[in-house]
């Protein structure tokens, strides 16, 4: 059961998800060490996720650094397009503001420019600067479910709100729930909760969440992946300041010669920032759950359990304009067994698996799992 299905708070920054997916650098400054661990009378894990449901954040101001090392293989860098691969690995860093459901804005700091997401009430604009281009949407009546479309890297958060938001909407029973050592972050003492998985064929040792001692806000999250002793990946406040913004931090004033695009809102749902429903898409299936679901899908769009219809996982020599995609899946090791042949990714976080019968399969498991799951 969730414990913040009913924490608006703790899902402030809505668009955010969709700035971190088109960020194209950053400017690294070195691992989130922590600092000197205070000392702070005890709390238990439950009353922690206490303390997290029922924070109330009037306005909030800061600097978050997100750092990530998957222990990608270099081949990854051949897929077109540097967003997602990007983001994958390196440090990236934000400016971000908080007033209220209704007035957000995130500030992604790349090396050659700047990209902002703002929210205003109904409006919601979007600019970057290397290509002086915005955008402009008007959010419907239920403007508080409206979440942007998904992104190739929808998945990772730009925050330790949206972090801690989607471990905690997980928990379950298989998942062991303890309270860390606590931390500085940010100058802000912080009590740390703990998520570890039960099942060990999960990737993922443990979740880290340093929480505000007196806001009860997540200021840091971190992903520890088996067999490491340093985060996988991790998003941080470095600077934090928690009142509220001038009402000028949300108001979009377009610089000289910007153009200006304007987008019709996507039809609000349900669905939590960053939240993928497997269900929801026929062409996915999820088998298992918890901590080591693997997510089954097909390369051309094919009903899963189709007949094969797929370019196979080994590319042909003849690839023309998917060359580098060829070298890609050609650089990835070769593997098969009672379930077929195909080509295996893997990193320190997830595995992914390419059927030669165009099957793609997925998770935060180890590759043994997804052999599992592509015979049965």
């Amino acid at each position: 059961m969730s414990v913040l299905r009913s924490r608006p708070v703790l899902r402030w920054l809505v668009p955010a998800t969709a700035a971190v997916a088109v960020i194209g650098g950053g400017a690294a400054i070195g691992t989130l060490a922590a600092e000197a661990e205070p000392s702070l009378p005890p709390r238990t894990a439950a009353q922690l996720l206490v303390d997290l449901q029922t924070s109330r954040l009037e306005g909030l101001s800061g600097t978050v650094v997100q750092r990530a090392d998957l222990g990608l293989p270099p081949l990854v860098g051949l897929v077109p397009g540097n967003e997602l691969t990007t983001l994958l690995s390196g440090t990236h860093t934000l400016r971000v503001w908080y007033s209220g459901p209704d007035q957000q804005r995130v500030a992604l700091m790349d090396t050659l420019g700047e990209q902002d997401i703002i929210r205003n009430g109904r409006d919601l604009w979007t600019w970057q600067s290397r290509s002086n281009t915005a955008t402009h949407r008007t959010l419907g009546g239920d403007a508080g479910a409206w979440k942007p479309a998904p992104e190739p890297a929808a998945s990772l958060p730009a925050t330790p709100q949206q972090a801690a938001d989607l471990a905690l909407d997980a928990i379950d029973p298989s998942t062991e729930v303890s309270v860390g050592r606590s931390a500085t972050v940010a100058g802000r003492d912080a009590y740390e909760l703990v998520l570890q998985p039960r099942d060990q064929d999960s990737l993922v040792h443990q979740l880290r969440i340093a929480i505000d001692a007196k806001q009860h806000v997540p200021l840091r999250f971190e992903v520890l992946a088996k067999g490491s002793d340093r985060p996988a990946f991790e998003v941080a406040f470095t600077q934090v300041d928690y009142r509220r913004p001038d009402a000028d931090q949300f108001r979009f004033n377009p610089p000289p010669g910007v153009t200006v695009d304007e987008e019709k809102a996507e039809r609000p749902t349900g669905n939590k920032p960053g939240h993928v429903e497997p269900a929801g898409d026929p062409q996915v299936r999820a088998v298992g759950d918890g901590w080591t679901t693997v997510l089954i899908g097909r390369l051309d769009g094919a009903d899963v359990g189709g007949k094969p219809a797929a370019k196979p996982a080994t590319p042909p020599a003849d690839a023309g304009s998917d060359m580098d995609m060829s070298k890609l899946l050609g650089g990835l090791e070769a593997v098969s067994g009672d379930w077929g042949s195909g080509r295996l990714l893997t990193s320190k976080l997830f595995s992914v698996l390419l059927t030669d019968d165009g099957r793609v399969l997925a998770g935060a498991v180890t590759p043994e799992r997804l052999y599992e799951a592509a015979g049965g």
